[in-house]
């Protein structure tokens, strides 16, 4: 018989031993009822759009119904604080952008951990921001504007609408070594009527928001801040290409779960999701939806979660987020 000391350690070790049972046999009973996916954000966006294609897709692999409900509000954090409190156990997922980390940043008195309160399940793709400017500018690409702002600092002005965008901005110019003028907007919308017009030189936007307005000829893209070109706009160069050798900015989304989701459940999802990008039909839809047709399983979502909250983490300390939580 143990010694009475010796019960705790006992314990502890009995549980280690169980977990990995436990995490197995939830793997084998899931899913014994619907999913259900909460989108935190408006319905008929990319990530409702995309989730919705990819999960329904998934539905066979899975053997239930996968609901996706649009529970939008307070920055995607309405929908989230549901999914951190619920049982972990697959039923009730989220689909979030990396926005729901930078939330810790700039939201006051968060109502959960954004990185340890959820279990990361499939990072569904990675996008980037675009750099645009109007047909009025002296400059008709990424080198002649970056010559512009070194020879008339300060003069280049940027606009933003998001804190990703603001911070993006930021990052830019530091690494390019320019001084710009950031104008906020609070939508893209008017933001790209001032570029349109005159008003403003550049600004920062997703490509699906740049698109309609490159296409009408009334403004250029001048760069991309993924690593590689865009499926989308296999023309437009990198800003690495542009002359900013090395920069890279890009944001993503995914499925995640509640704390504690046994990991084979969180890699049973991922593997249904990418069973079902694999079907061309469903790869070409959900490029044409801004995706990048690359998929990224638990642990290495996990790894972009941490990094992400390193990244906005520095941000804070060196002044570049608005707000601050």
């Amino acid at each position: 018989m143990p010694h009475r000391r010796q019960l705790p350690a006992l314990a502890l070790a009995l549980g280690a031993l169980a977990r990995p049972a436990l995490g197995q046999r939830a793997a084998a009973e899931f899913p014994n009822r619907p999913i259900r996916v909460i989108v935190p954000y408006a319905p008929g966006g990319g990530t409702d759009l995309t989730t919705r294609l990819l999960t329904e897709a998934a539905r066979p692999a899975l053997g239930q119904p996968v609901v996706v409900e649009a529970r939008p509000g307070a920055n995607g954090v309405i929908g989230s604080e549901a999914v951190a409190r619920s049982e972990p156990d697959g039923h009730t997922l989220v689909a979030v952008t990396s926005g729901h980390v930078l939330n810790r940043y700039t939201m006051p008195n968060l109502p959960f951990d954004p990185v340890r309160d959820f279990t990361a399940v499939t990072l569904m793709t990675r996008f980037a921001l675009v750099i645009v400017g109007g047909m009025q500018t002296p400059f008709t690409d990424l080198p002649g504007a970056l010559a512009f702002a070194r020879a008339r600092p300060g003069d280049l002005t940027m606009g933003s609408t998001t804190a990703l965008g603001s911070v993006t901005a930021q990052e830019f110019a530091r690494a390019a070594r320019i001084q710009v003028t950031e104008v906020p907007y609070r939508g893209g919308g008017q933001m790209m009527l001032d570029i349109v017009a005159g008003t403003i030189a550049t600004g920062w936007t997703s490509p699906q928001t740049a698109t309609p307005h490159l296409n009408s000829g009334r403004m250029r893209i001048l760069g991309i801040s993924s690593a590689e070109r865009a499926i989308q706009l296999p023309t437009v160069p990198t800003i690495a290409e542009g002359g900013v050798p090395g920069f890279e900015a890009t944001s993503w989304f995914g499925l995640l779960g509640p704390a504690n989701l046994p990991a084979a459940v969180a890699q049973r999802i991922h593997d249904a999701i990418a069973g079902a990008l694999a079907d061309p039909a469903v790869r070409a839809r959900a490029i044409e939806l801004g995706c990048d047709g690359k998929l990224e399983g638990p642990a290495d979502f996990a790894a972009v979660i941490r990094a992400d909250d390193a990244r906005w983490a520095r941000a804070q300390r060196e002044g570049l987020l608005p707000g601050g939580g």
